[in-house]
């Protein structure tokens, strides 16, 4: 903001509240942005869109003299206005997806993100970052290295650096030598690749669920009696060995506890099961076969003495169980395991020692 008021007097000048004109809301808004990086704020203006910093850039190079009392009146506006807000939103279909990103399913933000790209005046370039590197990998590959160079322009430095890493490096290194070659491109060449990019790779087929069948048929089987779950891998490796197989992955049961869970994990996972729960599945468990045995002496060993004391003198004190209410509270067990997983609040061994699920 320009202050000369020490340099005219009112001899010479007119009051400047007499010289300035009506100010929209776009020019007040600019004002402030002024105010705040005067003060030395720090605004990320670069999140904005294109046309709106523009737009910013344009209100604040219309900005000449502004008399000390609008500018009181205007900031005073705008704290009132702010006090005001009971609640806000993301603003813009972009924030908005990112927002309710953990709530919507990926098809569905995939779908909004390039309904927002196609529309008038918006960014196509941020639904393409908002694809994993794979996606930009596919896209670096398939297109020309003309195109990959603009749209390893558009990435911040350590994405870009990732990307460039996953391809091949011949590629690699024509598309970095042609990044060299956009020095004059027009940000309308851009907007326009962006658009394509958007039409040619954001467009996901819809999907009735999300989840895989194989991870859908072991989720179920997760729940279901030891008997049926049996029987039904057991028709599905002669009907299809590869997708049964990869049904078997997918399920989680009581015995696969000492395989497949960390030791230090044991306590957060029984720490939601009922008292009356847990001794019944250990009581069920150590009057079973070997390997509910083992689960059974994997869990007690692996929480406080006193707690596992605990829940051995339950186990006694509820003498010969029914094999069904045993195999209903091993399962409520393992489901609790692997929801856990699910959540991400642990993680599972996979046969490969050195992995393991992700959720």
């Amino acid at each position: 903001m320009l202050w000369h008021a020490g340099a005219m007097t009112q001899s010479t000048l007119a009051p400047l509240s007499a010289r300035t004109p009506p100010l929209t809301r776009k020019r007040k808004a600019a004002m402030i942005v002024q105010l705040l990086i005067g003060d030395g704020g720090k605004l990320e203006l670069s999140k904005l869109p294109e046309e709106m910093q523009m737009l910013l850039a344009r209100e604040l190079g219309a900005i000449r003299l502004i008399d000390r009392d609008t500018v009181h009146e205007v900031a005073a506006e705008f704290t009132r206005d702010l006090v005001s807000v009971g609640l806000s939103s993301p603003g813009g279909v972009n924030g908005a997806i990112e927002a309710l990103s953990d709530h919507l399913s990926p098809n569905l933000a995939g779908k909004l993100r390039a309904e927002m790209a196609n529309a008038e005046g918006t960014d196509p370039w941020s639904v393409l970052l908002a694809l994993p590197d794979e996606g930009l990998v596919g896209i670096m590959t398939t297109q020309s290295v003309e195109v990959g160079a603009v749209s390893l322009s558009k990435l911040p430095v350590a994405r870009a650096a990732a990307v460039l890493e996953k391809l091949p490096g011949d590629l690699a290194r024509r598309i970095t030598y042609a990044v060299s070659q956009t020095e004059k491109i027009a940000p309308e060449s851009v907007q326009r690749i962006g658009v394509a990019l958007v039409k040619d790779h954001c467009h996901s087929v819809p999907v009735a669920f999300d989840k895989a069948p194989d991870a859908r048929i072991g989720a179920i089987l997760n729940s279901s009696p030891a008997q049926t779950r049996d029987s039904v891998l057991e028709g599905l490796g002669v009907d299809d060995p590869v997708f049964a197989d990869s049904v078997r992955k997918s399920i989680f049961t009581f015995k696969d506890i000492p395989l497949r869970l960390i030791p230090t994990d044991v306590p957060a996972c029984i720490r939601g099961i009922p008292p009356e729960v847990l001794a019944t599945a250990v009581a069920g468990a150590l009057a079973g076969d070997a390997e509910l045995v083992a689960t059974a002496e994997f869990i007690l060993e692996n929480i406080s003495q006193r707690m596992a004391g605990q829940i051995r003198e339950e186990a006694d004190e509820q003498g010969p169980i029914k094999a069904k209410v045993a195999e209903e509270a091993m399962r409520d067990l393992s489901s609790a395991v692997r929801a856990l997983a699910d959540a991400g609040t642990i993680t599972l061994i996979t046969e490969n020692e050195d992995e393991v699920d992700s959720p």
